[in-house]
């Protein structure tokens, strides 16, 4: 049976493919809402056929149920984990795949929402100077400095902060794990360090239950800060900045982008910085700064609209 062989299929995804831990689960969630649909429906993995994955995409699409409806980049990541599935299940155990032209539906660009300069600037000063406000402070400058994602800083160890000097003067850098177990080595400002060395002096040292533990950002208990509570730390800084947009750890990524191109960074370096694979994914961040550059002209210029 196509379940039997579910854990190789796990374990191909993190050893031959390299995917993240949350990719994988990722993966996990959705072949279980597949089956779960299945069950529904009274098939198994083996008999559903091409037109029943068809059938599959109108009910995460809600037209057949309420439970598990969707938006369009999420029924699009459904197929593709339920396609790629059918796809290991051919190669590596002669299966039928009824997905050979299972396409995700196709999702038009939307632009990333940047926070303005002015916004990210309020979510730092108005931390607090008690223990907890030092981390949080830190995580957010650390975010918006080096535009990693949240699962990336915390998965943040000691050792990967680090000072190089040179004849210039000193550099301090992180270390971060990307996509696929990617490294790569961001440069951090004047700023971030100075949250990061109040944290280190101040507020870890307290935190700390265990003098092994290597974990850079640490929870109350001292464990390693989840990526729900970075969230959490993230969205608590922006109510009390008064902002009002939906703000989270991936809005600093995008400002991080956005600011950087801004101020006229090659986008070689921002794909750099971000740990994109391709330029062609670091571009959608140079339609906001064409579109921001266009509404300045339509205003200031007395021929511009």
């Amino acid at each position: 049976m196509a379940s039997d062989h579910l854990a190789d299929f796990f374990n191909f995804l993190t050893i031959e493919k390299g995917l993240s831990k949350n990719t994988t689960e990722a993966y996990r969630r959705d072949l279980e809402r597949y089956f779960h649909y299945l069950s529904t429906k009274q098939l198994s993995v083996e008999s559903a056929s091409s037109d029943d994955l068809t059938l599959y995409v109108a009910w995460l699409r809600g037209k057949d149920n309420t439970e598990f409806k969707m938006g369009e980049s999420s029924i699009s990541r459904n197929v593709i984990s339920v396609r790629g599935y059918y796809g290991y299940l051919a190669k590596e155990h002669g299966f039928n795949n009824p997905a050979l032209n299972f396409k995700p539906p196709k999702i038009s660009k939307r632009l990333p929402k940047a926070l303005s300069v002015e916004q990210v600037l309020k979510m730092l000063n108005i931390a607090g100077d008690d223990l907890a406000s030092i981390r949080d402070r830190a995580l957010v400058e650390v975010l918006y400095s080096t535009g990693a994602r949240v699962s990336e800083i915390v998965e943040l160890n000691l050792v990967d902060l680090s000072t190089i000097s040179s004849g210039s003067g000193s550099v301090t850098t992180i270390k971060l794990r990307g996509k696929g177990g990617k490294e790569r080595i961001v440069p951090i400002g004047s700023f971030a360090v100075a949250a990061l060395e109040n944290y280190l002096t101040r507020c870890r040292p307290t935190l700390v239950k265990n003098l092994t533990q290597k974990s850079f950002f640490l929870n109350q208990k001292g464990g390693r800060l989840t990526r729900q509570s970075a969230w959490s730390i993230v969205i608590k800084a922006a109510e009390r900045a008064g902002i009002k947009e939906q703000v989270s750890p991936h809005s600093m990524r995008h400002s991080f982008a956005t600011h950087l191109l801004d101020g006229g960074a090659d986008i070689r370096v921002v794909q750099e910085l971000l740990g994109h694979a391709s330029v062609t994914t670091t571009q959608i961040y140079t339609l906001i700064t064409i579109d921001r550059l266009r509404e300045s002209y339509s205003t200031a210029h007395p021929r511009g609209k």
